[in-house]
């Protein structure tokens, strides 16, 4: 067998470990839990911009846009722009390495302040950028998303502004059919579902009502979607669990 072939069997087989250990897993529960008191994604960038995301949800996002080789990546919520510039980042190193040359990053947000715009505006990787300012579930916003899709074939979604259910349930139904076959929609946060009440006491969401119970309602009615729950099982540490979305037909 191929050594590489060798290395992925194995790769396999230590995530199924990682899966059954229900040691392992409560220890990253607690983990989570604890550091989230302490706004511990809040602490990194991503070359100069503030990322707010784990680090572990950085790598799996690297592994998929270089496994999907998107031409399009949709993005709802931007902040201060550190996943915008990110995604396009990985679009200009794909590029570089034979991918999709005009591959490019669409950002929405409600609120696109003037400061992180004029950074974003004057970051290198812009010119792979894209931003609509405008509630992502707004029928004229919607549209436009969907009009941007019409010259691209492998888009990757991403999903990532207010994290109540209603909201995200409406993204979901909004954005994730223009996933192409293969690829996936990334709904961050789903770990708010999995966190004591008080860590979010100040925020319009909580248990029962978040992206992992969106995501849920959502996959009750559109079984062209999975949970690829392996992604979650060999991090150990995400922001979403049960968030990676594959579209499987």
């Amino acid at each position: 067998m191929d050594p590489l072939e060798i290395f992925k069997s194995q790769v396999v087989k230590n995530i199924k470990g990682l899966a059954a250990d229900i040691d392992v897993q409560g220890l990253s529960r607690i983990w989570s839990r604890e550091t989230n008191r302490h706004g511990y994604t809040y602490n990194f960038s991503w070359l100069g911009r503030p990322i707010i995301q784990y680090p572990q949800d950085i790598i799996a996002m690297q592994e998929l846009i270089w496994s999907i080789q998107p031409n399009l990546i949709i993005e709802t919520g931007i902040a201060h722009g550190g996943s915008l510039v990110f995604s396009a980042s990985m679009l200009e190193l794909n590029a570089a390495c034979g991918g999709p040359q005009g591959a490019e990053v669409l950002g929405v947000d409600i609120d696109i302040r003037a400061h992180n715009r004029e950074a974003i505006e004057a970051h290198p990787m812009f010119k792979r950028i894209s931003m609509i300012q405008g509630s992502s579930i707004a029928p004229d916003i919607i549209r436009e998303v969907h009009e941007h899709v019409n010259a691209h074939d492998r888009v990757l979604v991403c999903l990532d502004s207010n994290h109540s259910h209603e909201h995200v349930l409406a993204e979901l139904e909004a954005y994730a059919p223009l996933v192409s076959h293969g690829s996936y929609c990334v709904v961050f946060d789903t770990l708010i579902e999995d966190m004591p009440e008080e860590i979010f006491s100040d925020r319009p969401w909580g248990k029962g009502n978040n992206p992992k119970t969106a995501v849920w309602e959502f996959l009750r009615t559109h079984p062209e979607f999975e949970i690829d729950k392996s992604i979650e099982h060999k991090l150990l540490i995400t922001v979403a669990p049960d968030g990676y979305l594959k579209r499987v037909r």
